[in-house]
């Protein structure tokens, strides 16, 4: 049968049954970094390690294999050696039932995105998170695009969200239209929006919130515009550096403490726009200077030169202080 028309959409209908089953709630979701020994091994036991500190900061979910994580340093094999890991952490603490798993699996065709979806299942994963293809960017008609992701929704064993981020797409901003109409797919769970289009974001809450779809922004400096609109929280990588804050930041808005969430917002905004300007990296700066363990990122690229370094620590200096005293005693 045909999908439906983007007008015949009924905002009013029930929850899809896969929407149920992934269990995903509004919150913070964290897109980890990978972590790697010093001959660029997957280290096991820092990706451990930190999934359990960040479990115990109140987030709702954990992302492997975002851009955060250098999905595109890693093999099959090691893709699902990291999800596995964070799963087994995950349900070995007791966070299991509480903080869900999803799994980056984006690829060039649609075939291998669906490789990578079922690979994600088989790891522990509860969703998956799918950029669109964009090699070929040029030749991906809006039609081409949409097949893609319905074809994967389809074949997928578990549920999917769309990633939308144009500075690693070639360029491709899926638009409101797209979505909302890709979002009538019961397997199509939600939106991870790293486009920072806020207007966007509204459209595409306003259009597909009592269908439980998820509309999620894509970085914490823009967390409190997300609340405004109702939309259901951010999948942001500060929050490997400071998960309390961003969850902080949800409690006071949703307590009506409204001057309280400015204030926080205005910390994280200030701190993320040094992670959007270095990238993985600089959040891996983060962390070694504030938790002692981060590592290097995976040849080709590598480290900062010792100066930038100290620049992102002072960057970081005020979200790291107010983190610190945010903590919940464990």
């Amino acid at each position: 049968m045909a999908p439906k028309s983007t007008q015949d959409f009924d905002a009013t209908a029930s929850i899809p049954a896969s929407r149920v089953e992934a269990k995903l709630e509004a919150g913070i979701y964290v897109p980890t970094v990978a972590f790697f020994k010093d001959d660029e091994e997957v280290d096991i036991e820092t990706t451990r390690k930190h999934a359990l500190r960040l479990a115990s900061s109140g987030i709702k979910g954990i992302v492997t294999h975002g851009s955060n994580g250098e999905a595109a340093h890693l093999s099959h094999e090691e893709r699902v050696l990291i999800t596995r890991t964070t799963r087994q952490a995950l349900d070995e603490s007791g966070h299991g039932h509480i903080v869900k798993l999803i799994v980056g699996c984006g690829a060039q065709s649609t075939r291998e995105t669906i490789k990578l979806c079922k690979d994600a299942a088989s790891a522990g994963g509860d969703a998956a998170l799918v950029l669109p293809p964009s090699y070929f960017a040029s030749l991906l008609s809006s039609k081409l695009l949409l097949d893609h992701y319905r074809k994967v929704a389809e074949a997928s064993p578990i549920p999917i969200l769309i990633y939308n981020f144009p500075a690693v797409q070639s360029g491709i901003d899926l638009t409101s239209d797209q979505i909302i109409e890709l979002a009538q797919h019961p397997s199509v769970i939600g939106v991870k929006l790293t486009c920072g289009n806020t207007g966007k974001l509204a459209r595409i809450v306003a259009a597909t919130k009592k269908s439980g779809f998820l509309t999620f922004g894509g970085s914490s400096d823009f967390l409190l515009q997300t609340l405004a609109v109702e939309g259901a929280g951010v999948i942001a990588g500060l929050g490997n550096l400071a998960p309390a804050t961003n969850v902080r930041l949800m409690e006071a808005y949703g307590a009506g403490d409204i001057e309280r969430a400015r204030e926080i917002q205005a910390v994280l905004a200030e701190a993320d726009w040094v992670a959007i300007k270095g990238g993985f990296v600089a959040v891996k700066v983060g962390l070694n200077h504030s938790f002692g363990y981060g590592g290097e990122p995976r040849s080709p690229c590598a480290m900062p030169e010792l100066k930038v370094q100290s620049e992102m620590k002072i960057g970081f200096s005020r979200l790291m202080e107010l983190e610190r005293s945010l903590q919940k005693p464990q």
